[in-house]
């Protein structure tokens, strides 16, 4: 029996070069100001909007490679964490008000990750096996069915909004705790496309994170080419 296609879509050299720097230079400006709070802190670009932060015009650059096709907005957040001690259980993304307020699970119809920096460790692993509670970080059963990307400045990963997913620690294992030696953050930018606003997910104000504030007088630079090809699982 031939192995299942790879789950994930991986594509270097996603955005132009000069809004992939302005972008990654924006993100490491932060530091590390809400850095516990980066997984709560969401918001959401209708796709027929203006942007007011950096990430929503990456959204629009993206959009050709990504398609989000039938999605009304995308929700976004950075993920920033130290491999060391990662903080995110494999899980499958879902509309999580709606969620807490009936039970229901509702899944994006696509998941992004673009990475903003190299890294030790933190590779994203995706499966189409569900999380198990019994394993330390929900993860899956069988190990060998996931797809693991290693994250890499400018690299983009797209899989199903449905797919489970989590990140692999400092030492490429599933995490079980935090590690003795701490590791530098890793950054990345999710996004992921809905049909529909997600219950509750206020669009960008620039209050959290002022530093992506983005003006649609600026002056956006030129540059059509993207680089690399799209690469196999595991890269």
């Amino acid at each position: 029996m031939a192995p299942p296609l790879p789950i994930v879509r991986v594509v270097d050299g996603a955005l132009p070069r000069p809004l992939f720097l302005r972008l990654a230079r924006a993100v490491r400006a932060l530091g590390t100001r809400r850095l516990e709070a980066s997984y709560r802190t969401t918001f959401w670009f209708p796709l027929d909007g203006a942007p007011a932060a950096l990430p929503e015009l990456a959204v629009q650059a993206l959009r050709p490679l990504v398609g989000w096709t039938g999605c009304a907005g995308v929700e976004w957040w950075l993920s920033r964490m130290r491999t060391s001690d990662v903080q995110v259980d494999f899980h499958r993304d879902r509309d999580e008000a709606l969620a807490r307020r009936t039970g229901r699970e509702r899944h994006p119809s696509t998941g992004t990750v673009l990475f903003l920096n190299r890294c030790r460790g933190g590779l994203l692993a995706v499966t189409r096996e569900p999380p198990d509670e019994d394993n330390p970080a929900r993860a899956p059963a069988d190990l060998s069915s996931l797809d693991l990307v290693r994250p890499w400045p400018n690299r983009l990963a797209v899989f199903p909004g449905d797919a489970t997913h989590g990140v692999l620690d400092a030492d490429g294992n599933v995490p079980h705790g935090r590690l003795r030696h701490p590791a530098p953050i890793r950054l990345a930018l999710v996004m992921n496309g809905w049909d529909r606003t997600p219950e509750g997910v206020p669009p960008f104000d620039g209050r959290a994170y002022p530093a992506l504030r983005f003006e649609a007088t600026e002056h956006v630079p030129a540059n059509p080419s993207r680089g690399g090809p799209s690469l196999s699982n595991g890269q």
